[in-house]
């Protein structure tokens, strides 16, 4: 791989980029193929809630809010960093720089918070049932709540002078100024590395750990009808958490080596490539999101299918065992 100069930080935001515009272009092309996807796709999931009332439960209230973070980035963030791409450097100012950058953070943020209520949800109803039967639903919009604001707090930061956004090596993207690997950088990038990173992977790595305990000792003593829930549906959410899970770490991942290289490297000697493609990389849980719901939910498949094959809502069957628990109940209940 080419490792590109970054000394000219300031030709960088003045607007002049390290990449050629042959390589502009590739991104924008990447940029335009996944928003469309990412949009299609996330808009016919919040179509198939609004189309089935027995797919609203408290649970999949939480995936309605991942599909609107989905949609932020993929309505936002992918339009105005590919017209960048294609004019070949950022276009939009300082001003939509720090809107850019502190939209998509926000986003990415809320969604990681939203797959962390999702695995505490999966830890409850399966490990903790005695709980989970005493959760209500606004039990579940307290924790939907508590990891928007979680996200508008750190996406503020550094708007407000905590760390700083500025153009990427590239020129045409905005995000965390790394370059600047000042003791305000590196505080924020630890900060938010150990609360939306660290801590959320310990809680996930604990509550599918513990479920996947509970299933095992279950499945050994045959007591899996003595639960008060509805076993094969809550295994197929589990198992579509599970692999949310997975392409988390893998989407966040490249991001967080970046960030830490920058914190206690040379940020200099990041490659500019690597430095495009992790922020991208962690951009691209909005189209394979949806994917997950079809391929790891019964449910969810035959609704979206039957969506797509234009069938009416009498035509699909959808199970609709009686709810056991607060997280198997519609939440407009």
């Amino acid at each position: 791989m080419k490792v590109f100069s970054l000394v000219n930080i300031s030709n960088e935001v003045e607007g002049k980029s390290v990449f050629t515009q042959w390589e502009h272009n590739i991104v924008a092309g990447y940029l335009i193929i996944a928003g469309v996807i990412s949009l299609t796709s996330n808009i016919v999931v919040l179509l198939m809630f609004v189309k089935f009332k027995e797919l609203r439960t408290a649970t999949n209230f939480i995936i309605i809010n991942l599909a609107f973070t989905d949609i932020g980035v993929a309505g936002i963030g992918y339009p105005m960093s590919a017209a960048s791409d294609i004019h070949g450097s950022w276009k939009f100012g300082h001003t939509g720089c720090q809107i850019y950058a502190a939209l998509n953070i926000f986003f990415g943020m809320a969604s990681i918070g939203l797959l962390t209520v999702v695995a505490i949800d999966r830890y409850i109803t399966i490990c903790r049932p005695d709980i989970g039967r005493k959760m209500t639903v606004q039990s579940y919009n307290l924790l939907i709540l508590a990891a928007w604001l979680n996200a508008v707090f750190w996406s503020s930061m550094p708007v407000v002078g905590w760390a700083a956004y500025a153009p990427d090596p590239t020129g045409a993207t905005c995000t965390i100024n790394w370059r600047q690997n000042n003791a305000s950088f590196i505080s924020y990038t630890m900060a938010v590395i150990g609360v939306n990173f660290m801590l959320p992977l310990f809680v996930m790595f604990y509550c599918y750990y513990n479920v996947s305990v509970t299933v095992n000792r279950c499945k050994t003593s045959n007591c899996l009808d003595d639960i008060n829930i509805e076993w094969s549906e809550q295994m197929d959410v589990t198992k579509m958490s599970l692999v949310m899970i997975i392409m988390f770490l893998v989407a966040w991942s490249p991001y967080s080596i970046v960030c830490l290289w920058a914190s206690f490297g040379d940020p200099k000697a990041i490659p500019a490539p690597m430095a495009i493609i992790a922020p991208l990389f962690a951009k691209s849980s909005t189209f394979y999101n949806p994917c997950i719901y079809v391929i790891a939910n019964k449910k969810f498949r035959r609704a979206i299918i039957g969506m797509i094959r234009c069938q009416t809502r009498q035509q699909i069957t959808i199970n609709t065992e009686i709810p056991m628990t607060t997280s198997q109940q519609t939440a407009t209940q």
